[in-house]
């Protein structure tokens, strides 16, 4: 995967920090049941790396259309 290579602004990685903990929330609310006994979701995991991949998809896509 190519690295992103235009400048990172921190208010768009707090805002990344914060959608992400909020779709974290939500998902253990939504399915209590994937939470184990040790406190850990893998599956909640799983849709969090997803997430990441759709993002680097987009920002891929985006970049190509500004070129």
């Amino acid at each position: 995967m190519k690295a992103n290579t235009s400048p990172v602004v921190p208010g768009e990685v707090q805002g990344f920090v914060h959608l992400q903990r909020q779709i974290h929330e939500a998902l253990i609310k939504e399915h209590p049941e994937w939470i184990e006994p040790n406190g850990e979701c893998p599956m909640c995991e799983i849709y969090e790396s997803r997430f990441v991949r759709l993002l680097a998809l987009a920002s891929e896509g985006e970049q190509r259309s500004a070129a």
